[in-house]
């Protein structure tokens, strides 16, 4: 007897501990994080865990064996999701994640940081692409086809949301990222001293 194939649905609630587990071990240029982040809960409460509590609607994964081993997730638009991290989302953190003090250090200090200015996501340049997203699987079930399902599935669900267009940021050092954006249709945004991150954008139909 063979074993169910993985299916593609939206995102539920009891979904958050898969959630932050493939967010945490795809988390260092698409690899293992865990080393560099002792708590495992900051990035994907950067990363993860907000837009799938504020934009539900716009949460998917990929479920094999009865639990999520993929997602993609994100806003529609980026300006309100920002001031809604900040109002809604950013409070709950604080005590855990106290605002840093001085400049980060190491890896952890640097992404708290991160977590305190989501101002960053607003850049002139991405302003024709007000969607943003973020996209894992783990690598078990990488080159699948997984992610190019979720994708589409993410993209039509803008669309029913009138959206025009969407964007993406990644380490320029994740070759491996950059061509499964190339081969869904992405295209390189040029964006002035974007430091280690390159922006992807894509037009929907």
């Amino acid at each position: 007897m063979t074993s169910p194939s993985p299916v593609l649905r939206p995102y539920r609630p009891g979904d958050r501990e898969a959630l932050f587990d493939i967010c945490v071990r795809t988390g260092h240029e698409g690899g293992d994080a865990r080393h560099l982040y002792p708590d495992p809960g900051l990035l994907p409460n950067i990363f993860a865990a907000p837009y799938a509590v504020l934009e539900p609607e716009l949460a998917f994964v990929v479920e094999d064996g009865g639990r999520a081993v993929g997602y993609i997730l994100g806003t529609a638009d980026t300006a309100s999701f920002v001031d809604r991290y900040r109002a809604e989302w950013l409070p709950g953190l604080a005590e855990r994640y106290p605002a840093p003090v001085r400049e980060p250090a190491t890896p952890a200090e640097e992404m708290t940081a991160l977590m305190h200015d989501p101002e960053r996501m607003i850049l002139p340049e991405l302003a024709d692409y007000p969607a943003h997203l973020h996209i894992d699987l783990l690598p078990t079930h990488q080159r699948s086809g997984h992610g190019r399902r979720l994708m589409e599935t993410f993209l039509a669900a803008l669309a029913d949301q009138n959206v025009k267009a969407v964007h993406l940021g990644m380490l320029t050092t994740n070759t491996r990222a950059r061509a499964f954006y190339d081969r869904v249709g992405f295209h390189e945004i040029a964006v002035p001293d974007a430091g280690p991150v390159t922006y992807l954008g894509h037009s929907i139909q």
